[in-house]
């Protein structure tokens, strides 16, 4: 039941809207719609194919694998294609099933014409996968009882479903399971600057905040390319300019910006730490990446999976294989005005 109150206007305030905002915040920005979904346009363009072929012959989608690095919008296209296909989408994840009988359980409660949705599928069990196989090529389940001579094998028919799986690590799922994936294997790109300044145009829409172009520019320019991040932005300098009494402009966004170390080219405080010990401590490079771990007292696989593939795609770090070596514009951007240009 939904309750009102009065602010200290005298306006009625809706608590379960209020609620919905504070709880679920992070899934009302998600588009629900597939004009709303900016970007990945060739992505978009084959699965429009793929579910309007599947639905002229009233038949499930066929499986389909996403992947592509955090943040752009791999469970949000598996919730568009639910809605699409007006199908129940059962959601986990890799991790989540740790046992053949989890991934059972899941599978025959499944019924037809069901969406599952995997989660991090890279990080499912070997043997979990083995049962899979069937499951997504034939519709079968295969269930061993017993051990030793006496153990047999249950075959039990699945209902018509399809798969959706996302990873962040595609390298890491084998290939007789990614060779099911028989809807196709899609990798989401990065987007652009100007696909970002509409993401966050519409998401400052939905927060009901008011923002100008200068400030959405500022916002889009330090996002990594990444939706995820330009709303986590955009909701930060939304809380900077409602604690300092201000209008979200370019000024405030700066500011709020400079309070979270992010700079121009959208390096946190620990990217820039990694291209100064490079070129502080070490000359420049070229130096092994468990020196560099070393110096900042970090985790060889978080420097490595974290830090460094964003650092690469802007040209300010480069592999070689001796080391780690930063390059001229990662001189000139540390450099820039004594703190690594952060505004």
């Amino acid at each position: 039941m939904s309750r009102s109150s009065k602010d200290a206007g005298g306006n009625q305030k809706n608590e379960r809207d209020d609620n919905k905002e504070t709880g679920f915040l992070d899934q009302t920005l998600r588009p629900s719609r597939w004009d709303d979904y900016i970007g990945q346009k060739g992505v978009k363009n084959n699965l429009h194919i793929l579910l309007t072929a599947a639905k002229e012959r009233n038949h499930p989608p066929e499986h389909i694998l996403f992947y592509g690095p955090p943040g752009l919008g791999k469970t949000t296209l598996a919730n568009l294609i639910a809605k699409e296909t007006r199908a129940q989408m059962k959601v986990t994840s890799g991790p989540a099933i740790m046992k053949i009988g989890d991934l059972a359980a899941i599978l025959t409660n499944l019924s037809a014409g069901d969406i599952l949705f995997i989660d991090e599928i890279h990080r499912l069990n070997k043997a979990i996968e083995e049962v899979l196989y069937p499951a997504m090529e034939s519709g079968t389940l295969d269930i061993i009882i017993g051990k030793g001579p006496s153990a047999r094998t249950i075959q039990l028919e699945l209902p018509h479903f399809t798969l959706i799986a996302a990873t962040t690590r595609i390298a890491m799922i084998s290939s007789p399971l990614r060779s099911r994936f028989s809807g196709g294997v899609f990798k989401l790109e990065f987007y652009s600057i100007a696909e970002i300044s509409q993401i966050i145009r519409r998401s400052a829409k939905i927060l009901g905040v008011d923002i100008d172009d200068d400030a959405i520019n500022e916002i889009a320019a330090r996002s990594r390319f990444t939706p995820r991040t330009a709303n986590y932005h955009l909701k930060r300098c939304r809380d900077y300019a409602q604690i300092n009494k201000t209008a979200i402009d370019k000024r405030s966004v700066l500011g709020a910006l400079e309070m979270l170390g992010v700079d121009s080219l959208g390096l946190t405080s620990a990217d820039r730490d990694i291209l100064r010990v490079i070129i502080h401590k070490f000359n420049g490079g070229p130096v092994g990446l468990n020196t560099i771990s070393a110096a900042l007292s970090e985790e060889q696989e978080t420097v490595e999976e974290v830090y460094e593939p964003y650092l690469i795609q802007l040209g300010l770090l480069e592999r070689t294989p001796r080391g780690r070596t930063a390059t001229h514009k990662a001189y000139e951007h540390i450099s820039g005005d004594g703190a690594g240009m952060l505004l």
